[in-house]
């Protein structure tokens, strides 16, 4: 089952139009978007003049060179000019759609990143961590639906944010960082809690995976989120995950089968983290591999062809196509779990 957003008004849009033109509309066409500017293939073009929303400012005057990070050597931070594009002060987040939130024993578990740094293809590397927007809507809503969620990184050290993405002026999502901001900064290890994890009685309902460039960082090789990802298919749980998070599902092709053959995902483009993702200056260099490509390889269903909003629930795996997905995910994923909680 597919579910294709329809985006009526969104205050949250990675790709800004020019000021020029009128935002736009997003149908359940399947049809490709087109985004600030022209798009050749999947190419985005820049429009000359383009200028900043919610300032004003010509966008032509900012750069398109990643900044450097002055806490470690050779790692860069977005260029200013693609923060103008694909950041925002407010989501599209507008309320939570159940009627009547989960009292009981189930909570989620969330596997965020513990490490900030990613080595691009030229040695240059990333400075990243987890989207704040991909982490915390779709938490937001989860716990807004009566699920308490644990939080887990594969050292045990503190989960590693994008903070340069946080929509500051969103009080639901500062609200909810906020909440949760103990346990993200004083997170389980993984190894420590993955034997109640995966117990026949065990709490979790649901594993949580956000998005991120930071998820393609040690998550995709460890044997603690394989064994978990194979105990969600195998015992009727769920896993959500979305944008660059999907990354993680290669972990159980790692360490055993692939159960996912066959599944549909919505999966942030390869091809935008090719061209345009370097084009802007947002990262530094190429990607070590391409998440779509990896589970394409190992037999998934990419069923998003850009980034419109679209989410996909094929049977227990729940996936959003990048930040434009996180609040529709974090709505399907709060409806499917109070589902699943009251059978």
């Amino acid at each position: 089952m597919i579910y294709r957003a329809v985006c009526k008004q969104r205050q949250f849009n990675r790709f800004r139009a020019p000021c020029a033109e009128p935002e736009p509309e997003f149908v359940n066409s399947g049809k490709k978007r087109t985004v600030s500017g022209k798009r050749e293939g999947w190419r985005i073009v820049y429009n000359a003049g383009h200028c900043n929303p919610q300032t004003g400012d010509n966008m032509s005057e900012l750069s398109k060179t990643p900044v450097p990070d002055r806490a470690e050597y050779n790692a860069f931070f977005p260029s200013e000019y693609s923060l103008s594009q694909y950041t925002a002060p407010k989501t599209d987040f507008d309320g939570v759609k159940f009627d009547r939130p989960y009292t009981g024993r189930y909570k989620v578990l969330m596997i965020a990143t513990d490490e900030r740094y990613l080595q691009m293809q030229n040695g240059k590397l990333f400075s990243t961590g987890n989207h704040p927007v991909e982490t915390l809507l779709p938490m937001l809503h989860i716990h807004e639906a009566g699920f308490e969620i644990d939080v887990a990184t594969l050292s045990g050290n503190a989960a590693k944010f994008e903070m340069w993405a946080m929509p500051q002026e969103d009080l639901a999502v500062q609200g909810i960082f906020q909440t949760y901001l103990p346990k993200l900064q004083k997170p389980l290890k993984l190894a420590d809690v993955i034997e109640q994890a995966t117990a026949p009685d065990s709490p979790y309902l649901a594993v949580l995976i956000p998005g991120g460039h930071g998820a393609f960082n040690a998550i995709p090789e460890s044997r603690e989120v394989a064994r978990i990802l194979h105990w969600a298919l195998d015992n009727n749980r769920y896993i959500i995950t979305l944008c660059h998070g999907p990354a993680a599902l290669a972990a159980t092709a790692r360490h055993g089968s692939f159960p996912f053959a066959g599944y549909q995902l919505c999966v942030f483009p390869d091809a935008l983290d090719e061209g345009a993702n370097i084009d802007i200056g947002y990262m530094p260099g190429r990607l070590p591999w391409l998440a779509a490509e990896r589970l394409q390889q190992l037999g998934m269903k990419v069923a998003n062809e850009g980034i419109s909003g679209q989410v996909c629930h094929d049977r227990q795996l729940l996936t959003g196509d990048s930040p434009l997905a996180a609040n529709n995910l974090g709505i399907l994923a709060a409806d499917v779990l109070l589902k699943a909680a009251a059978e």
